[in-house]
């Protein structure tokens, strides 16, 4: 394999890690698959070890302190330390058992961890039918694509979508979900009315653009990707899309790669796919 298809290969990569998982904390995550290059990695790593040492000194000092607890998980999430999340907000959902917004933040962080199990159990104690949480809906959805039940995962996306009709996030996620189900005219539809949607970002432009690929459709794939991306990377994606699509073995490396995810960003990957 060459140099240059592995370039093409880490970018698809990108491109298919921007589905549903890294939905999951709707807008909590800060990763975007729009830009590929290193600079705003390293610009961004200085203030979050900053953030990292401070909330980490508030928890300690005072660890009962939700809002501190929630801020320090986040912070090391940020920095990739989602274990060491997961048991920051583990022992705030002890103190507060029936705190929704602290449940909601352990089983998405629990979710990105690979640990999807426990997650559909804590978010399933997130909210209340009485009071549904459209946030935690979708993130059940995440969960359970992530466990292979696509069809509950889409009924989890459609109640969601009952609160906040045309809600890009969701719809993307709903998109995604059909995609592994192999419903590709669906999850086109449902991609096109998510990124035609002026609040959609980019990972949900490239969704669309991966089930084009999945489509057998790379132009418009291509035509796609070249809103967000330079013309040049945009090509080289849609070549190693177009390459792995033409794997007789692709649709088993999605659903692997997406059993395979430890669930922070949104997705099929190319070693498959799914933010």
């Amino acid at each position: 394999m060459s140099a240059g298809f592995e370039v093409s290969r880490a970018g698809l990569r990108r491109l298919l890690a921007a589905g549903a998982v890294a939905l999951l904390a709707s807008g909590c995550l800060s990763r975007s698959p729009a830009t590929t290059g290193s600079i705003d990695a390293r610009a961004q790593a200085a203030p979050d070890r900053r953030d990292l040492d401070r909330l980490g000194a508030r928890h300690n000092a005072n660890p009962g302190d939700v809002g501190t607890a929630i801020a320090y998980a986040n912070a090391l999430r940020r920095t990739e330390q989602t274990a060491q999340a997961a048991a920051v907000l583990q022992q705030a959902a002890l103190r507060n058992p029936k705190n929704p917004t602290v449940l909601a933040a352990y089983g998405k962080t629990l979710a990105e961890a690979g640990r999807y199990g426990e997650a559909a159990e804590v978010l399933q104690n997130a909210h209340s039918p009485a009071n549904p949480d459209w946030r935690v809906l979708s993130a059940q959805g995440t969960v359970a694509d992530q466990m292979g039940d696509h069809a509950q995962a889409q009924r989890f996306y459609e109640a969601a979508l009952k609160i906040v009709p045309g809600e890009p996030t969701i719809l993307s996620n709903l998109g995604l979900s059909y995609a592994l189900a192999k419903r590709l005219g669906e999850a086109e539809r449902v991609l096109r009315q998510a990124a035609a949607d002026p609040r959609a970002d980019a990972r949900v432009r490239q969704n669309l653009a991966l089930v084009l690929g999945l489509a057998g459709r790379p132009a418009e794939a291509e035509e796609v990707m070249r809103r967000d991306l330079g013309g040049e990377e945009a090509a080289r994606n849609a070549a190693a899309l177009r390459a792995f699509v033409s794997q007789p073995n692709a649709w088993q490396a999605i659903r692997s790669a997406e059993k395979r995810r430890p669930g922070t960003e949104a997705s099929l990957s190319a070693g498959a796919a799914r933010r």
